[in-house]
């Protein structure tokens, strides 16, 4: 089943990527777990204070809105 879930989420970023390489800035999946997508943050998205914000405003509420299993998304290193 999270092999479904995993595609699904893969899907949701490579929508979400364009936008965030606008500011040349990248987005990977790195793994989800127990309701939370791990993602890690590239190019001038990496350090970036806002990139929090668009973390959780952005790709968070976007997954969550298509993926009702997916709780949170946070950022790793």
């Amino acid at each position: 089943m999270e092999d479904g879930l995993e595609g699904k989420i893969k899907i949701v970023l490579e929508e979400i990527r364009p936008l965030i390489a606008r500011h040349a800035g990248d987005i990977e999946f790195v793994k989800f777990e127990k309701g939370v997508v791990y993602v890690r943050m590239l190019g001038t998205c990496h350090g970036c204070p806002l990139s929090q914000v668009t973390l959780k405003a952005g790709v968070e509420e976007l997954i969550k809105s298509r993926i009702k299993d997916v709780r949170s998304v946070e950022a790793v290193i």
